[in-house]
C-alpha cells in the first residue's frame, strides 16, 4: 500500500498536448496549419514589381501572377513543415510552441519531411514547367537559402536578418521576373531597405519584450543588443525614405497627370515608416501583416500611398 500511494503522489511528468482534429482529417488540417496560412498573404508581394510598373491588369499578368503567388506559398510551406519537423523536440519543451502540430503530434515528423522536402522540389519545377526558367531559378535560390536558413544561417548573427530581408525582395522581385519587366534599382533599393526595417524592428520588439526573461524564443536574441538592432532599423528606415524619394523624383518629373502624384506619394511613404516606427520604438512591432491591420491610421495612410502611386501609374 506504501509503495502504490508514493507511486501514485509521485509527480507525473506533463503530458503533450492532444493533437487537434478528428479521424482523417487531422492530418491534412496539421499539415494546413503548420504551412501557416496566416502568412501568405506576404506573398502578396509578388505583384508589387507588376504594379509598380503598370503591368498589373492584363489577363496573362493576372494568369501568371497567380501561378507565381501559389508556387510561392508553396516553396514557402515547404520551409515552414521541414523548419517545424527539424525544431520539434525544441518545441515540445516552449510554452506556446508545443501546439504546434508537429510538436504536438498531430502530425509526425516523418511525413512532415516528406510532404515539405515533396513541395520544395516540386515548385521550382512546377516554375520552369510554366513560367520563366529565371523564375524558376529564383524560386529554387529561396528554397535554398530557407532551408540553409533553417539548418545554420538563422544561428549566425546579421547574416540572419539580411536571410529573412531577402526573402521578401525575393518575393517582390519574381513577380517582375515572371513577367519579364526590368527592375528598377531604386525599386529594389527601397523594397530590400523597406524590408530591413521591418524585420530589424520585429527583432528589436522581440529583444525588448525578452528583456531580462530567461529562455528567449531565439538564442540569437540574447547576442544581440537593443541599441543595436534600433541602430539597423533607424538606419534601415532612412535609406528606404531616402530611395523612395530619388525613385518618385527621378520618375515623376515626366507625368502628364493632373497632379505629381508620385511626387505627392513621398509624403505617404515617408508617414507610414514614421507611423510604423511608433510601434518599433515601443517595441512592439510584431509580424508587419499584423502591425498593419493592427493600427487603424497606418492602415489608411497605407492605403492613400496606394491610392496615389495607382494615379501616377495611371497618369491621371
Amino acid at each position: 500500500m506504501t509503495d502504490r500511494t508514493a507511486l501514485l503522489e509521485r509527480p507525473q511528468p506533463p503530458r503533450p498536448p492532444r493533437p487537434s482534429g478528428t479521424g482523417s482529417l487531422a492530418l491534412p488540417l496539421g499539415l494546413l496549419k503548420t504551412a501557416r496560412p496566416r502568412q501568405w498573404v506576404k506573398n502578396v508581394l509578388v505583384v508589387a514589381a507588376p504594379a509598380a510598373a503598370g503591368e498589373l491588369f492584363s489577363r496573362h499578368s493576372l494568369i501568371q501572377l497567380a501561378l507565381v503567388f501559389a508556387l510561392f506559398t508553396a516553396a514557402a510551406s515547404a520551409v515552414y513543415l521541414v523548419n517545424d519537423a527539424r525544431d520539434a523536440e525544441a518545441d515540445r519543451a516552449h510554452p506556446t510552441k508545443c501546439r504546434r502540430p508537429v510538436a504536438a503530434g498531430q502530425v509526425p515528423v516523418a511525413v512532415a519531411y516528406a510532404v515539405g522536402g515533396l513541395l520544395a522540389v516540386l515548385a521550382p519545377l512546377a516554375a520552369a514547367a510554366f513560367c520563366t526558367p529565371l523564375t524558376a531559378g529564383l524560386l529554387a535560390a529561396y528554397v535554398v537559402m530557407q532551408l540553409a536558413y533553417c539548418v545554420s544561417l538563422k544561428h549566425v548573427l546579421v547574416v540572419d536578418l539580411a536571410v529573412v530581408t531577402t526573402g521578401f525582395l525575393m518575393r517582390a522581385m519574381i513577380g517582375g521576373v515572371a513577367l519579364d519587366i526590368p527592375l528598377s534599382r531604386w525599386f529594389l533599393i527601397t523594397t530590400g531597405f523597406g524590408a530591413l526595417f521591418m524585420v530589424a524592428a520585429k527583432r528589436y520588439s522581440e529583444a525588448v519584450q525578452l528583456s531580462g526573461k530567461a529562455g528567449a524564443t531565439r538564442a540569437l536574441l540574447t547576442e544581440y543588443t537593443t541599441g543595436y538592432l534600433r541602430f539597423v532599423w533607424q538606419l534601415a528606415a532612412g535609406v528606404a525614405v531616402l530611395a523612395y524619394c530619388l525613385w518618385a523624383m527621378e520618375s515623376g518629373g515626366t507625368s502628364n497627370g493632373l497632379l505629381p502624384w508620385r511626387q505627392l506619394s513621398m509624403a505617404a511613404f515617408v508617414l507610414a515608416v514614421l507611423r510604423y516606427a511608433v510601434f518599433a520604438d515601443r517595441g512592439t512591432a510584431g509580424e508587419p501583416e499584423d502591425v498593419v491591420l493592427r493600427d487603424r491610421a497606418l492602415a489608411v495612410i497605407g492605403l492613400v500611398w496606394i491610392a496615389m502611386y495607382a494615379l501616377a501609374v495611371a497618369d491621371w
